[in-house]
């Protein structure tokens, strides 16, 4: 199970969780934790591109905190306007990573 969390929210934020939730269908909490899953998901893709830009994080790292597939990869560092820098060296370090 999971934990509570309170949080104060402004009232514009309500507003459309609420129409969010009503044009889901679905009760406020869980329009919140959809939300946010979301919001989890996005954060981390953009994390790891930001690691990966900076040189912290390798082609595989990068795939694999951002949760995609590294097929996956390229299209989003295209999306993002990132240049792939990639070697046999850092091949072999991945292929060990996502194993």
């Amino acid at each position: 199970m999971g934990k509570t969390i309170t949080t104060r929210l402004p009232d514009n934020f309500v507003g459309i969780i609420k129409d969010i939730a009503e044009k889901e269908k679905v009760d406020l909490s869980t329009a919140i934790r959809k939300l946010l899953a979301e919001a989890i998901k996005e954060w981390k893709k953009e994390y790891a591109v930001e690691q990966y830009r900076k040189g912290e994080f390798s082609f595989g790292q990068t795939a694999k905190f951002a949760g995609i597939s590294p097929w996956d990869l390229p299209d989003l560092f295209k999306q993002k306007k990132v240049l792939i820098n990639y070697d046999e060296e850092e091949l072999e370090a991945d292929l060990k990573i996502l194993k």
